[in-house]
């Protein structure tokens, strides 16, 4: 897994508040659409009591619907 924290430029990075609000951020989760999808092509996912789903294309290109 892969993260990254936006860069701030440094007049702002030195800034005490500046500092504590950037080490606030969480980093952005990335996963694999292959380890998502574990060897389907098409999943739901349950969102707030709506089913969702995701689906490969026969381009390869994922697709949410509700």
């Amino acid at each position: 897994m892969i993260t990254t924290t936006p860069a701030l430029p440094p007049a702002i990075a030195a800034h005490p508040i500046a500092t504590q609000a950037a080490q606030a951020v969480k980093p952005v989760k990335r996963i694999s659409s292959a380890s998502l999808m574990d060897g389907a092509r098409e999943l739901e996912i349950d969102h707030g009591g709506r089913v969702y789903r995701l689906r490969i294309t026969q381009l390869n290109k994922l697709i949410l619907t509700a």
